[in-house]
């Protein structure tokens, strides 16, 4: 029953977009799968959770996070298939638990947090919040930015999870995701 919350086995390279909401990680995944020409993964909880809140007008619920962890990761089982040599991952289950901790009081699902530790990714982008809040029906921390992105980021530290953050506009964003992911790219034999 949990083997649909694992990774399949892949050489492909893995690169997660990882942060607080609205800081350009669709943006950024879309940008980079085209300019790679390859595939990227869809937040699926966004997907979820818009569905949830267009037929009952309800946020996310704990009981949400076990099936929104399958999706995703499913989504990106099915992305790894057809990626060309790196896939972008618009998100990965260590933020769904980020996201469980910071809005149900320190509380994961003990299998969410078993995968979210176990599934592995060849690097983070850790994008940073000098970029506009925009609103729509699923984001609700505007003014808690600081504070989401610190808890994201003291999480990639605590599990060492290899990170750049990145900053500035779009082009900058880009640019800088391109020179870690070239870097990457010529350092595995792939």
């Amino acid at each position: 029953m949990e083997e649909k919350y694992r990774q399949e086995p892949s050489n492909i390279l893995k690169i997660v977009l990882f942060g607080p909401e609205s800081t350009g990680k669709t943006t950024l995944s879309r940008q980079l799968a085209e300019c790679y020409r390859t595939e990227w993964v869809p937040e699926y909880a966004r997907e979820y959770l818009q569905r949830k809140w267009d037929k009952e007008q309800k946020v996310c619920e704990p009981e949400d996070l076990l099936p929104i962890a399958a999706g995703q990761m499913r989504l990106e089982n099915e992305g790894t298939k057809k990626a060309n040599k790196v896939l972008f991952c618009d998100t990965d289950l260590l933020e769904t638990k980020v996201y469980s901790e910071a809005y149900y009081v320190g509380y994961c699902d003990p299998v969410l947090e078993k995968y979210a530790l176990l599934n592995t990714y060849d690097l983070y982008f850790l994008t940073g919040i000098d970029v506009p809040w925009v609103k729509d029906d699923l984001r609700d921390k505007p003014l808690e930015r600081a504070r989401m992105f610190d808890y994201f980021k003291s999480t990639l530290e605590k599990y060492q999870r290899n990170f750049v953050t990145l900053t500035g506009d779009k082009e900058t964003r880009l640019a800088t995701a391109k020179t870690h992911i070239n870097r990457l790219l010529r350092t595995k034999a792939i």
